[in-house]
């Protein structure tokens, strides 16, 4: 065969390379061959592992190579250990064990995370230490002095440290280190302004100070020493005053990070003259004036630009649309104008993301001719308010649009079927909130949309079906509220793969698909003002899974399920204004997480819940017209605990049929009302961890007059109602123990007695409502003291005697007094008699009644600047009107509760 000499040839070369293959594999093994831990090395490894308070190091075992454990690396020829890194490790170290100074050829050491901060002077020992990151903790307090200790480490070249307290030591150290070519300080404190010794430091490429407090000190001039900068970030360290002029001598930065700070002034041009910066970040500040154009723009290497949320004013220069290496644009939230054609914005090939959103300009778009020609790769855009008033057609032949919002335009068109058909594969989070779309152009009733996350469509004037879209992957926000949607899919529940669902305001009817217990993500769910009726599904409450359940304002009837589980999540549990009937089931005392449970204007029957007492994170308790009665008992004892209703700070009873004396100490139990903290306090509600970052309670509660509805709670607003009910006796004296309340109202009773001197003790009291009783006696001289109290109703009592002259009881009308025959003076016309004697007898009110509230429109709500009025409003206001009580926003309501 003429083909096996050819055969023979191939076979034996193959053999020749293999066999220089094994050869030359044998020799590179020879060459590369690393020694083993030595046995000191691994030695000192186990004795510095034992030094260290709850560390996780499972792969540090004796008798196995060191240099193969976690965090460390060795000299492949020596055995010896060069890098230590334990940043990944939460280890609490307080001191550096001795062991350590056994690594003679340690280079490297990383105990960023161990919070060491004794004995720090003896890493000077280490002769071949090169870089050293340490973490420090504010709270142990003693890093100062051992800290100046690294400055005789001077053959560092990176130094890295992270949350010392250095406000009390002197920092002359850190001039020392002149061969440092990297200096990270990220969270650390100091007294003046930033060291001063940095600015000797002629060989840093590097300078990170990030989230330093220098005390409201500018940015030092001698930055523009440092002349090998590369990488300049001073972020989030709140320096006022301008941005230098010397920073122009950094001639060479790539990177410069001044965002989070309170810099005020124009943008030096000379910052996008840098021929090789790539990143430019001024987010956060209150920089103003017009953005310059960019010199020599197309030999610019500017790929980021991140100058939102500041002051800045005028058009975007033409120049930043010549920035051929752009590839992310950030000019949101701020005060510039003109019209702006996205098709400049389209020709820029690397750009990947785009935000124009919140600022002054209007955007222009148009189809075809060059648009087609050149399109990015942009994956987000970001055209909130921008004063669109059609959805942009040039979107459409972006195929890789992963994250779309313009929210907050005048849009009035139909959402175009290209957005589902042509991203449908690709879109996480679509925003068309706030806008006038009437329709969704050919949207079925479910499309398979396996990677969007967030869909708010909130604020519009859909109709019809609720479009559900299917995801593969579990989601974070669907959004259908506030527009005029009537059905929704029955077994829709199954394809909820969200956290947060809301339907709310929309024209809903009919019950709840029992499907939606299906959606076993959902951790919050508001199907509040719409028209479903029925009982509730039992999953809803029983099962306990839910943070949030918000269903006021709807048709709901029935009764609450008694079997709510133990491990029960919710936080918000609001039922108001439904037709809930029975008792509250004692199974709400599981959900020990609980912060608000509003069941008012609905059903309800039985006596005072004192049983929730036990929950400790209880803050709103609203049972405001329901049908629950009898007396309100004393709540030492109940439930087999001394603290009851340890949290609560807004209590509505109001329109009940309670009656009888309360208990002399019962409000000596509400801790939280009796707390004067001056903080401003968070907002009550729910982290949802999704675009729409924070989830607000609402609550509705009769103040100064009014039902008004909060937006906002905040946690140091303290009220309390026990209106409309039939309590008797006088009003107990413990009442001034509840020195943090802004709102009382005990009006439309039966109290009688004197009232009680200690609401003096009230001192940031701005409305007090007692009208519609039979307290008697004079009106205690004391309460003018309270110069929070911006409303105030005695109004149809027995009081007698000469109404109290001197600062808020100045500003009082008339009808604060009106209908107690007994008072004199001002404002009432009716004078005071020169002698000491006052009517002995007057005439009792009517009976309580409701009616008041329908006078409320009528009556001014007069406040006033100074004196510590700064609780209350700015200016007399009347009601329907939007009001600001606090911090909370508020509005009144259309109808009462």
């Amino acid at each position: 065969m003429v083909a096996t000499p050819i055969l023979h040839h191939l076979h034996i070369l193959t053999l020749l390379l293999i066999c220089s293959c094994s050869m030359h594999a044998s020799a590179n093994t020879t060459t590369t061959v690393t020694v083993p831990c030595l046995p000191d090395q691994a030695s000192a490894l186990l004795h510095l592992k034992h030094s260290f308070t709850h560390a996780n190091l499972p792969s540090w075992r004796d008798g196995e190579d060191c240099c193969r454990w976690e965090g460390v690396a060795c000299d492949a020829a020596s055995g010896r250990v060069i890098s230590l890194n334990l940043s990944s490790i939460d280890a609490a170290i307080r001191r550096v064990d001795p062991a350590l100074l056994n690594l003679t050829s340690l280079k490297i050491l990383s105990l960023s995370t161990t919070r060491i901060s004794v004995g720090l002077s003896s890493l000077s020992k280490l002769p071949s230490l090169s870089s050293l990151e340490l973490h420090g903790s504010s709270s142990w307090n003693p890093a100062g002095p051992e800290l100046s200790s690294v400055g005789d480490i001077r053959q560092l070249t990176s130094l890295r440290l992270e949350g010392y307290d250095l406000s009390w030591s002197q920092t002359s150290w850190i001039g020392n280190l002149t061969g440092l070519v990297y200096l990270r300080m990220n969270s650390c404190s100091f007294t003046g302004p930033m060291p001063d010794q940095i600015g000797t430091l002629a060989k840093l490429t590097l300078l990170d100070l990030e989230n330093c407090n220098y005390t409201g000190q500018p940015v030092p001039s001698w930055i523009g020493n440092l002349t090998r900068l590369t990488k300049l970030g001073i972020q989030g360290c709140r320096h006022p005053g301008s941005i230098p002029s010397a920073i122009a001598n950094l001639t060479r930065l790539e990177v410069i990070r001044l965002g989070n700070n309170s810099l005020v002034g124009k943008i030096p041009q000379s910052l996008f003259a840098f021929p090789a910066l790539k990143v430019l970040s001024l987010k956060n500040n209150q920089l103003s004036g017009h953005l310059e154009d960019i010199p020599f723009p197309l030999y610019s290497s500017l790929s980021t630009v991140e100058i939102n949320d500041n002051q800045l004013t005028g058009h975007i220069p033409k120049s930043i649309l010549q920035l051929k290496h752009l590839e992310y644009l950030n000019l949101e939230s701020n005060r510039l104008s003109g019209t702006i054609k996205l098709s400049p914005f389209w020709r820029l090939e690397k750009l990947f993301f785009l935000s124009l959103s919140n600022n002054k300009i209007s955007i222009a778009d148009e189809e075809g001719g060059d648009v087609l020609n050149s399109l990015p790769n942009i994956y987000q855009i970001h055209l909130a308010s921008c004063n669109l008033t059609k959805f942009p057609g040039s979107l459409r032949y972006l195929d890789k649009v992963s994250v779309l919002d313009l929210s907050s335009n005048q849009i009035n068109d139909v959402i175009p079927s290209w957005v589902w058909e042509n991203w449908k594969n690709q879109l996480e989070s679509l925003n068309l909130s706030r806008n006038m779309f009437t329709a969704l152009e050919k949207f079925p009733s479910l499309v398979h949309m396996p990677n969007l996350t967030v869909l708010d469509l909130s604020f519009n004037r859909l109709q019809g079906s609720i479009p559900i879209p299917v995801t593969a992957m579990p989601g974070k926000v669907l959004d259908y509220s506030n527009n005029n949607f009537s059905s929704i899919l029955p077994d829709f529940g199954r394809y909820i793969r969200s956290f947060y669902l809301n339907l709310s305001k929309n024209k809903l009817n009919g019950h709840v698909p029992s499907s939606i217990c299906s959606a076993s993500n959902l951790n919050i769910l508001d199907l509040s003002y719409n028209n479903f009726s029925g009982s509730l599904p039992s999953c809803l409450i029983g099962s306990g899974k839910l943070a949030v359940l918000k269903l006021r304002e709807n048709q709901f009837n029935g009764t609450l399920p008694e079997n709510i589980r133990e491990e029960c999540k919710f936080r918000t549990i609001d039922l108001n204004r439904n037709q809930i009937e029975g008792e509250l089931p004692r199974s709400l005392s599981n959900c020990q997480q609980l912060e608000l449970l509003d069941v008012g204007n609905n059903q309800v029957r039985g006596s005072f819940p004192s049983w929730l007492g036990i929950l400790p994170k209880l803050r709103v308790l609203v049972l405001r017209s329901n049908q629950l009665n009898g007396t309100i008992r004393d709540l030492d004892g109940d439930c087999g605990t001394i603290n009851q209703f340890p949290s609560l700070q807004i209590l509505c009873l109001a329109s009940n049929r309670f009656y009888g004396h309360l208990p002399k100490g019962w409000f000596n139990k509400f801790k939280a009302m009796m707390e004067n903290v001056n903080e401003e306090g968070r907002v009550l509600g729910y982290y949802t961890n999704t675009t729409h970052g924070f989830y607000q309670d609402t609550v509705t509660i009769t103040l100064k007059g009014s039902n008004l509805i909060f937006t906002k709670i905040l946690t140091t607003f303290k009220a309390i109602d026990f209106s409309n009910n039939s309590f008797d006796g006088p009003i107990p004296e413990s009442i001034g123990n509840l020195v943090s309340l802004h709102g009382v109202n005990m009006s439309s009773n039966n109290f009688t007695g004197q009232m009680p001197s200690s609401l003096s003790n009230l001192s940031q009291l701005e409305s007090l409502d007692l009208s519609w009783n039979r307290i008697s006696g004079e009106i205690p001289q004391v309460l003018t003291s309270l110069t929070s109290l911006a409303w105030l109703n005695l109004s149809y009592n027995n009081l007698v005697g000469r109404i109290p002259q001197g600062n808020q009881f100045l500003s009082f009308p008339n009808s604060s007094f009106e209908g107690n025959v007994g008072l004199c003076g001002g404002p009432l016309s009716k004078q005071c008699e020169t002698t000491d004697s006052t009517a002995s007898s007057a005439l009792a009110p009517p009976e309580p009644y409701n009616l008041w509230q329908d006078r409320l429109d009528a009556i001014l709500l007069f406040t006033f600047v100074g004196l510590g009025f700064g609780v209350g409003f700015a200016s007399a206001i009347t009601f329907r009107m939007f009001c600001h009580i606090k911090g909370l926003d508020c509005k009144q309501c259309n109808k009462y509760e």
